[in-house]
């Protein structure tokens, strides 16, 4: 596509853990139905659910959602939406994997049930009291690879400076006792991998464990990002995303490699 200045792109993030047997099936069905929407992107399928990056005009992307809700298993769907000038993505790809998002630890399973929410504004106002709705004191912890903590995070985020997703666990577990007393809120990029990280946190005996619902940018959505400096990082080639959500420049030089 290209350039312009006026921001007609549509670009949508969502992703949805639900059993998907079929998810090998799913993956010509809907690589054909994006390429005949001439939309860009990457959708990820696996047995425990669906994880999707698209980009195009208005209509066919969210014509595209909305086919895949006649499908009752993806009605809950939620995509978080931003605008841009020119098409992000290069191609369509859609992958069958063993996670939609790899953490290496079989039992985490958040279709049998998600760890507590807590959304956008609930938080911004925890953050500016400095405590939650039971006078606890309120920790954020991000659970993204470092490279993309360091385009941006919450204020006095907890930062285990992790490469890849699977490395989560094991921080967790050397840290775990700094928790004690607590309230803990997990968040990363779209909430996908902080969702895993809220089921881990409380398996581990943590108990006021909340994910930030749609992660950061649900939060740059419903707020005025407020308690966040910085952008945030996004695996298309706008790269970084200030808090409207607007593609703004790196602040640090780009990764080699980009680990999921």
């Amino acid at each position: 596509m290209p350039e312009s200045t006026v921001n007609d792109v549509l670009n949508i993030s969502c992703y949805l853990f639900v059993p998907l047997p079929d998810a090998a099936e799913l993956r010509d069905v809907l690589h054909a139905r994006a390429e005949a929407a001439h939309l860009k992107g990457t959708i990820l399928l696996a047995e425990e659910g669906i994880n999707l990056f698209l980009a195009g005009p208005s209509t066919a992307v969210r014509g595209f959602i909305d086919a895949l809700k006649t499908d009752e298993r993806f009605e809950p769907l939620a995509p978080k939406e931003s605008w841009s000038a020119k098409q992000p993505f290069r191609k369509m790809l859609v992958k069958v994997k063993r996670e939609i998002i790899r953490m290496d630890h079989p039992t985490i399973r958040p279709s049998n049930g998600r760890a507590p929410a807590v959304d956008a504004p609930t938080l911004r106002r925890w953050l500016a009291q400095g405590h939650d709705d039971a006078g606890r004191p309120v920790v954020t912890l991000d659970t993204r690879n470092a490279f993309e903590v360091d385009q941006g995070t919450f204020d006095n985020a907890i930062d285990w400076r992790i490469d890849k997703f699977t490395e989560f666990p094991p921080a967790l577990r050397e840290h775990k006792a700094e928790f004690a007393g607590k309230t803990v809120v997990s968040f990363c990029t779209g909430g996908i991998r902080c969702e895993k990280a809220a089921i881990l946190m409380r398996e581990e005996g943590i108990e006021n464990v909340y994910q930030l619902e749609g992660g950061i940018l649900k939060y740059f959505e419903e707020t005025d990002g407020a308690h966040y400096h910085g952008g945030c990082f996004v695996f298309d080639e706008r790269r970084v995303l200030a808090n409207d959500l607007s593609t703004q420049p790196e602040s640090a030089a780009e990764p080699a490699a980009i680990k999921m």
